[in-house]
């Protein structure tokens, strides 16, 4: 089989036989609905892919769904103007780059509907897309892939472009520009059959959409939940093989490696509807290479995300595991004060579970690939061993071992390493609030074990509990304050009555923490 790695053509993958997962029947239903959409999914998950299958589509190209939903959900396969843009490969950092984008995107159109005598771009848009209609006598197709780059690009800098004489900021003056591309939108309502622009972000701050009837927004519409992405369905129906032979390989059953590829590259979640989706990306290159590791996450964490966590006032285990409204993570601002919705549309959390009393959404990491990545790039320059995650491994053994001790040592060494942070913090719920953020951070990086922070009992709030295959340990942590006193409450508030009928070995650790000393000072385990 042939996989479509970095391929985003859809006449190419038919004709050139890579498998294709058919997502015509959604896409017929897609355009025979509505008009004017936008589509917010993670990069990688084949929003290009999902443009190039519609552009097919809308030029009447029936020979290239031979065979699949759409040959016999299409009767008229009617041939539309289509105009596509692309920002995907632009570098928007450059004051011109945006403008001659679409400079260029224009003038193509007009070399073969005609060009206008105005010299505004946005009145040059309009009247091409006009004169297509009146041309070819069926309304005019517009698909924008990735429409936010240009501004995610210059997302959180200060590069200024001059115009006119005046220096601006470039994002102002890049979303500027958009806003009055799209604005055509609404004045050539009656010459369009269909609009889509896909992006990981929608803005709505100073929105770029403001200008013209706003686009229905189905990035939480659980009709098209896999409209890009592979269902679990789909991954037997077309994987069946790949599975077996990846099982074959790791000497582990079919039903083992299903269970493997479900924690590493699935969990993604994008309505109330909770279809299970795999991360594309990271499914056909596991199946490509026979090989489970991580391939979306390794590709590198895009240079907006990383400027934002710059910004990371939060702390993690704060924002994971907690339910919010939908107005909390999808506000499509980029905003660096609040960073929830572009790391939920970013595709580092993701729906786990919906209340319907409350109509809220828990927000947790999809699998343990973008977990492990995530954390690891958060902490990059937090610990003094940055250059070397060997001690991953090295607290991964103890903990699987039993061995608190040689756990504790390896966990006071990496303190020691970040104590200036710590020491920075002038008030004490604020320290120890720090350090049990650090210790989560680093049991989360072993991504192998469950891991709770501040779990509930009938008798309080344990403040770690980590559950390895053949161990469970109770964690209790004292600021400045004695071991002695930390297992004293583990006991006397019945914190390990929850695992008594357990099998496995309980170990009850009390750990005080020094704030002079920015790490750990003293440990017991009962």
């Amino acid at each position: 089989m042939k996989y479509p790695i970095g391929i985003q053509a859809f006449s190419n993958i038919i004709q050139e036989g890579y498998v294709y997962v058919d997502k015509t029947a959604l896409i017929h239903k897609l355009v025979t609905t509505g008009k004017i959409y936008f589509l917010s999914r993670p990069r990688r998950f084949g929003k290009s892919l999902l443009i190039s299958t519609l552009k097919a589509y809308f030029q009447g190209k029936k020979e290239l769904f031979r065979g699949l939903a759409m040959e016999k959900l299409e009767t008229e396969w009617v041939e539309h103007p289509v105009f596509h843009l692309s920002f995907s490969t632009g570098n928007f950092t450059r004051g011109d780059e945006l403008k001659n984008v679409l400079e260029t995107f224009v003038a193509d159109a007009e070399k073969e509907y005609g060009k206008s005598a105005t010299t505004s771009l946005s009145v040059r848009f309009l009247k091409v897309i006009e004169a297509a209609y009146r041309k070819t006598g069926h309304g005019v197709v517009v698909l924008i892939d990735e429409y936010d780059k240009p501004l995610l690009d210059v997302l959180d800098t200060d590069i200024t472009v001059d115009v006119d004489g005046n220096k601006m900021q470039l994002e102002d003056y890049n979303r500027g520009l958009l806003k009055e591309m799209y604005s055509v939108f609404k004045d050539a309502d009656e010459y369009l059959r269909f609009v889509l622009l896909t992006g990981v972000t929608k803005f709505s701050q100073v929105s770029v959409f403001s200008g013209f009837n706003q686009p229905k927004d189905i990035s939480m519409d659980k009709r098209y939940d896999a409209l890009c992405g592979i269902t679990k369905e789909e991954l037997i129906s077309y994987f069946s093989e790949q599975i077996k032979e990846l099982a074959d390989i790791n000497n582990v059953s079919e039903g083992e490696m299903t269970k493997q590829l479900k924690h590493r590259y699935d969990g993604y979640h994008f309505s109330k509807g909770m279809t299970d989706i795999y991360n594309p990306f990271s499914l056909l290159n596991c199946f490509d290479s026979m090989d489970i590791k991580d391939y979306w996450f390794s590709t590198g964490t895009p240079t907006y995300l990383m400027r934002l966590l710059q910004h990371f006032n939060y702390n993690i285990n704060e924002l994971v595991s907690t339910y919010y409204t939908a107005s909390e993570f999808v506000d499509y601002r980029a905003d660096i004060e609040k960073p929830l919705p572009m790391i939920y549309q970013s595709g580092y959390l993701t729906i786990k579970d919906y209340d319907p009393i409350f109509e809220t959404y828990l927000l947790d990491f999809p699998n343990n690939e973008v977990r492990g990545g995530f954390l690891a790039a958060l902490s990059s320059g937090y610990f003094k061993e940055k250059s070397s995650m060997s001690w991953v491994r090295n607290i991964s053994i103890a903990l699987l071992q039993g061995d608190t001790e040689a756990f504790i040592r390896h966990i006071t060494a990496l303190l020691a390493g970040v104590s200036y942070r710590f020491q920075r913090k002038d008030d004490a719920m604020e320290c120890e609030r720090y350090f049990q953020y650090t210790f989560y951070l680093i049991l989360q990086m072993i991504g192998i074990y469950n891991t709770y922070v501040e779990k509930e009992t009938s008798e309080g709030r344990i403040d770690c509990v980590v559950e390895c295959p053949e161990h469970i340990y109770i964690f209790e942590f004292k600021l400045n304050g004695s071991a002695k006193k930390a297992i004293e409450q583990i006991n006397d508030r019945g914190y390990a009555t929850p695992y008594l009928a357990d099998s496995r070995k309980m170990h009850k650790v009390g750990v005080n923490f020094s704030s002079e000393k920015g790490t750990i000072d003293e440990w017991i385990e009962n």
